[in-house]
């Protein structure tokens, strides 16, 4: 049922706020693509499919970068589907390096960006070395923020190193800014100099940025919890406290909380249906080879080359 908010709201508000232009786009995109095997199921088959898909987050799954980041809702689906793929590494424990979870987001989107991986695992690590170990979860979290709110955290570095040099962002994000922020900062290494920036001045401008900023941003309330509790702070500290805040987890609802990040019993399900399929599978087989005279078959079961598995397409029909 419709809201009464979604009723006194325009049409061209909803399709812009719901970015269902960019659905249709490229629904009507993979329609002419696949136009031969479409038409023996039929458009109507095709357009019920895709948005069913798309409502169900699976509409992501190899496609290009730049189509997995064009709406909040394809971020929000790519990150699930990563979790969700990839949850038994968290689960076994490993360790993984920033190049190896790469190779696990290329599984999924082949021409992803090393950039944005660099940038998450750089919030994990710090100042370390970018080849240390990161847990799944660590860098599950980073990788949210930093892939989610890529554009606003741009905006949030360059806001952040013209305050370390004593400069006034506000003079460019907006133009009635106060005064008394042009302040010069000292030379680095000089004794007594404070690390970060000001907490209180940093929420100021993150405030503004917020207010003019066309992006997805974190809830300007939790932003406010998170810098009233410091005085000073360094970009890569505020991101790390933005990747754990369970707060800024649940306003974007991709992922569980961290406390069920290993949990995930639909998923647990088909897996287990799949499991006993492979087995009731290799039952006649295993039988075969254990009859007499059956040494020949089961060489050529051994010989036999293993099917090949089905090159993913950007839409199959059921």
């Amino acid at each position: 049922m419709l809201s009464p908010e979604r009723l006194a709201q325009p049409d061209y508000e909803y399709l812009a706020q719901r970015h269902v232009l960019t659905y249709m786009e490229d629904a009507v995109y993979q329609l002419l693509e696949n136009r031969e095997d479409i038409s023996q199921y039929g458009i109507a088959r095709f357009f019920t499919e895709y948005f069913n898909s798309v409502c169900q987050g699976t509409h992501i799954l190899f496609r290009e970068f730049s189509f997995i980041q064009a709406t909040p809702h394809n971020r929000a689906s790519f990150l699930r589907a990563f979790w969700r793929c990839f949850r038994t590494v968290g689960k076994n424990g490993d360790l993984l390096t920033m190049r190896e979870y790469h190779c696990l987001l290329q599984l999924l989107c082949p021409d992803f960006p090393l950039e944005l991986t660099q940038k998450a695992a750089r919030i994990v690590l710090m100042d370390d070395a970018m080849d240390c170990l990161m847990s799944f979860s660590d860098f599950l979290f980073a990788f949210q923020i930093q892939f989610y709110y890529s554009e606003f955290l741009d905006s949030v570095a360059a806001i952040y190193q013209d305050l370390l040099l004593g400069k006034n962002p506000n003079t460019v994000i907006v133009p009635t800014s106060s005064s008394g922020l042009h302040r010069q900062r000292p030379a680095l290494g000089e004794a007594g100099v404070p690390e970060g920036v000001e907490a209180s001045l940093f929420y100021q401008c993150l405030e503004n940025l917020c207010d003019r900023h066309k992006y997805s941003c974190p809830p300007l309330a939790l932003v406010k919890e998170i810098l009233s509790g410091v005085q000073r702070l360094t970009f890569y500290g505020f991101l790390g406290t933005l990747s754990k805040h369970p707060g800024i987890n649940q306003a974007l609802g991709a992922l569980p909380d961290k406390g069920d990040l290993m949990q995930d019993p639909a998923m647990d399900e088909e897996l287990e249906r799949l499991v006993v399929r492979s087995r009731l599978h290799r039952t006649p087989r295993q039988h075969r080879a254990k009859e007499p005279g059956a040494a020949g078959t089961q060489r050529r079961d051994k010989l036999e080359a293993p099917e090949r598995a089905p090159e993913p397409s950007r839409w199959q029909p059921e």
